[in-house]
């Protein structure tokens, strides 16, 4: 099984914005407590009257499931509904659909673009020059768009997949400086 992460989005009800938000970092902190939870991250909306996002990271759906179904879970939502008249709105996503996600805790800041930027480089650079080097020679009968088509294809999916994930994890200390650091957070 692998590791799943669900996406919130819900509005909190007109003026009960910081009520909404302390009574959510509460419930993750119940939330950690459970067999299989991994982290999450509370992202406020950036106008008054916007959703909040609230990524939280399962060891995989039955852990996920065993939170979602508890009634500590019940409770806290019943504490949420007081406070937001709104849904809340649930997205899945297995972990290689959030490649390009920062790891997520819960004061977690993306890292800066021009880092993100580095580190795909430094993944495609190689990835391309290969398939490029490997599949030309094969592929040189073809019109130059379908080999750029059919190439780029591959490369992506590689990317996807096996690469960038493990790039990601392989730059952690750079991409998230105090994550790799404990002593430097406060």
């Amino acid at each position: 099984m692998s590791e799943v992460t669900r996406v919130t989005h819900r509005r909190a009800n007109h003026g009960m914005e910081r009520e909404y938000q302390t009574l959510v970092t509460q419930m993750i902190a119940e939330c950690a407590r459970f067999p299989g939870y991994k982290s999450s991250a509370i992202i406020p909306p950036r106008e008054p009257g916007e959703e909040f996002h609230i990524i939280q990271k399962f060891a995989n759906r039955e852990a996920l499931e065993n939170w979602t179904g508890s009634s500590v879970a019940a409770d806290w939502h019943a504490r949420l509904d007081e406070v937001s008249e709104h849904p809340p709105e649930y997205r899945l996503f297995d972990k290689p659909d959030l490649w390009l996600s920062p790891e997520f805790t819960i004061n977690h800041q993306q890292p800066p673009r021009w880092k993100m930027a580095v580190v795909t480089w430094m993944a495609i650079f190689p990835l391309a020059t290969l398939a490029i080097w490997l599949l030309m020679p094969v592929l040189g009968a073809l019109p130059f768009v379908l080999r750029m088509a059919l190439i780029t294809f591959i490369v992506v999916g590689v990317m996807y997949y096996l690469v960038m994930p493990r790039m990601l994890q392989a730059m952690k200390w750079w991409l998230h400086p105090k994550d790799a650091n404990p002593s430097s957070s406060v």
